[in-house]
This record gives structure tokens, sequence and C-alpha cells, in this order.
């Protein structure tokens, strides 16, 4: 059978599975813009097509909208109201149409919104890119896991020997805020020295240094660092449990996180946010019930007494060090960090729950809500027509029209219908196959009998 021959029937049955298969990848309900929510955490994509550097547009846009346009995920950000229907931005929005809105003066544009990440300010390529990224809780910035030191940077990668004649795929690897963590790979990628498992939610070093109290638990029990004592020395998770718990990992021999082609939980692949906003704290709460580090009792309320842990000495003096060395812009400038470690922390399981609640800390991390309680990110809802066939949708659409014109669509409809069962009828009868030139030339003969409209 020729190539361009099909049966009628598998025509059909493709097309119902394309209108499947788009149910299925966009099951969401895209015809309503964020604008009108106000100032919300939500998914949010950078429009690289339109001139504006405030092309920062929400879900619903990005595809309505900016469906042509090449765009680049950012992911959630707080406090973010969309820039589609503002003046900020030329291209017209198709879902809020009312009006033109004025710029929003409350969003805050990090480097992300100039397609630069982490604080060594590498361009993101989904096309090129390799590492893990991993967002800052505080400032949604996301980091490359060689920047934090959990491993080799991506100029020392060494590929597996079983794997030395198989082509790495270099695809986009990042993963969200509130899933801020990489697991190894299937393929023998060694694990990162502070694993998935081992911590909830990321600080960056900049973020550390301007918030005092995340500042001064840094290096304590639950709040991990990658430090070493000297140039040379393994690197070293501090802030376990225990002393006992502290490991050292020789990243220096690892690799860096290169999904392998084959692996089932390569590192490459984006982790899909829950549809459901309490769905992740069901999963934190399953991972402090499990976690290695015992529950405490709940921390008093509004207590005179501070029952903050000892400052780490070891952690105090790196981050010193750091701010110093950020003051005088004495930081290496590949690594953007000093060579002892670069002084981010790793919040693990529950950490919400340990802070010591006395007035004085209380009053401080009252001022970053994120750190008190697991912020709500919008999720578009469902849409109602997910699903539905072609037929189904375009009834619909008939009904909604005027009586009149619903009348003529009504029958135009009935007349193509029955032209198609004529044309079609001697196919029947004769046991052929219809090809693709076949239903060419019907609609073309159809076309031209409309007068070419």
């Amino acid at each position: 059978m020729a190539a361009d021959v099909q049966a009628l029937s598998d025509i059909i049955d493709h097309q119902n599975s394309l209108v499947q298969d788009a149910a299925d990848a966009l099951p969401q309900d895209f015809s309503r813009c964020t604008y009108s929510l106000g100032h919300i955490r939500q998914a949010i994509y950078l429009c690289q097509t339109c001139p504006e550097q405030r092309g920062s547009i929400c879900s619903a846009c990005s595809i309505a909208c900016h469906t042509d346009h090449e765009q680049l995920e950012l992911f959630p950000k707080r406090h973010f109201r969309c820039d589609c229907p503002t003046s900020s931005t030329a291209h017209a929005c198709t879902l809020h149409r009312d009006t033109v809105e004025p710029e929003n003066a409350e969003n805050q544009y990090n480097q992300n919104f100039k397609g630069t990440f982490c604080r060594c300010g590498r361009e993101y390529d989904a096309n090129t890119e390799v590492e893990t990224m991993i967002q800052c809780l505080a400032c949604e910035d996301w980091l490359h896991e060689s920047c934090l030191n959990l491993r080799q940077p991506p100029s020392e990668v060494q590929v597996p020997e079983e794997s030395e004649n198989t082509t790495v795929n270099a695809v986009p690897v990042v993963e969200d805020a509130d899933d801020s963590r990489s697991n190894a790979s299937s393929s023998g990628v060694p694990p990162p020295l502070i694993s998935a498992d081992d911590y909830e939610s990321l600080v960056c070093r900049s973020c550390v240094l301007s918030i005092p109290i995340l500042r001064r638990w840094a290096g304590t029990p639950g709040v991990l660092m990658v430090t070493r004592q000297s140039v040379g020395d393994t690197w070293q998770a501090i802030g376990g449990v225990s002393p006992s718990e502290e490991h050292d990992v020789d990243v220096d021999v690892g690799v860096a996180a290169v999904p392998m082609p084959g692996s089932d939980t390569a590192t490459g692949t984006k982790r899909r946010r829950s549809a459901s906003p309490t769905a992740r704290q069901d999963l934190v709460e399953d991972a402090s019930s499990t976690s290695k580090r015992p529950r405490t009792d709940e921390p008093p309320s509004n207590s005179s007494e501070c029952i903050a842990p000892p400052l780490n000495g070891r952690a105090q003096a790196l981050l010193d060090s750091a701010a110093l060395a950020e003051s005088k812009s004495e930081l290496n400038t590949e690594t953007n960090h000093s060579s002892l470690g670069a002084g981010d922390i790793f919040l693990t399981d529950g950490f919400r729950d340990r802070w010591c609640r006395c007035s004085d800390c209380t009053a401080q991390l009252s001022q970053h809500p994120f750190l008190l309680e697991e912020e709500e990110t919008y999720v578009l809802p469902e849409d109602p027509d997910s699903g539905k066939s072609l037929e189904e949708l375009g009834m619909r659409a008939l009904s909604q029209l005027p009586r009149d014109r619903a009348i003529e669509g009504i029958h135009a409809f009935n007349s193509m219908r029955d032209g198609l069962i004529t044309f079609l009828k001697p196919f029947a009868e004769e046991g052929k196959v219809v090809g693709d030139g076949d239903i060419e030339g019907f609609f073309q003969t159809l076309k031209e009998g409309r007068g070419g409209k």
C-alpha cells in the first residue's frame, strides 16, 4: 500500500488520537489571563520573541497569546502579575481585551527575566544545558549544582567507563522551588554531595547573608552547609543531627549530573508540579515522618526564652569571609565563592517546625513569610472541554450563535456531510482505500463550488 494512502477509519482514529493527546498534554483551561487575580505566586514564562524586557507572562497567555513565540519557562515566582495585558508589552493580550493596563510596578525582575541564571550569570539554553539547577527558596533564582559545590563543574565531567561510546543527551535540568532537590541518575552517575533525601529547600549565599536569622542558624542541626577545612581537602556537609552524621565526599572525583540514554530516572527531566496545592505539603509531611532527625517538641510560641542552637563557628567564619569578599568583589570570578565554600544552606525536611518561636526570632521570621509557611502556587483550573471531540465542540459553538447564523451553519454542515457521503460511497462499494489526494481533491472541489472562499 502506498505511504500516502490510508483507510478512512485510520484517518478518523488518528484524528481522535490527536484530540486525546492534546487533552492529556494540556488539560488546563487557558482562556483566562491571571492579571485580574492580582499579585500571586504562579508559573511565569519569559517571551524571548517580544522585544520588551518585561515580556513575562502567565501560563494562559503563554498558550493563548504567545504560542508561536520563543519562550523560556521560569517556573513559579512569588507576588507576580502577568505583564501581557499591560503597556509594558506591545503584543496585544487576546485574553484581556477591555483595556491596556499600566505597568506592574510591584513585580520584581531578577536576572532570570533576561535569560541568565545562577551567581555565575550563565545563560540558559535548553538544548545544551546538562547541569541540574536548583531554585533558591528566598530569591527564586536558579543555581547550578557545581556552583553549590555539590558536583564537579561540567568542564571536568567524566563519562562512566561503561558509557564511553555513548552520546550524552544535552537536556534542560531544573528543579522547582517546592521540589528544589536532585537525585542521582540510575545511569551510574554518582549522587551529589547532599542528596534529595537530605534536604527540603535551598537558600543561596546572598540570601543567607541578607537574612540575619538564616545566617545565625547556618551549619546548625538541620541547616546543612557545604565547606572544607582547606584547599585540597574533601568537601564536607556540616549541620547534621550530630557530628557523627557529618560526612565527607570527594566531589573532585565525581561527575556532573549528566542524564544518560536509557536511564529510567535521569536527572535531566523536569519535575512536574502537582496540580494540587496540598500535594507537596502531603509529601513534606510524609518525608518528615521518616526523616533521620527525630522530631522535637513544638517550639514555644511568643516565649521570651530563645531556644536557637549555639552558633556553628565554622559556618559563621565562612559567612563572615564571604560577606567581606562580596563587599570587596574578591570572590572567585569563575565559581563566585571562596575556596572553602559558597555559603549556601540546605534546609532539611520540616525546617519550618523547628524554628525558635521566641518574640525576637518570630519577629525576624515574620519578615519572610515563606520561612514560616509553605506558599500556595496558583494552578490553572481544569478545562471542562478537555477530551471532547471536535464534533461536540462544533455543535456547542453552533448553539451559542444567533438563531439565523446557527441555522446557516447547520445547513452548511449538512451540505458538506451529504457531499462527503456521496463522494465516499463509490470507495465503500468498490472496497477502495481513500488516499490523501482524494480527500484534498474533495475539499478543493468544495472550495471552488463556494467561489474560492
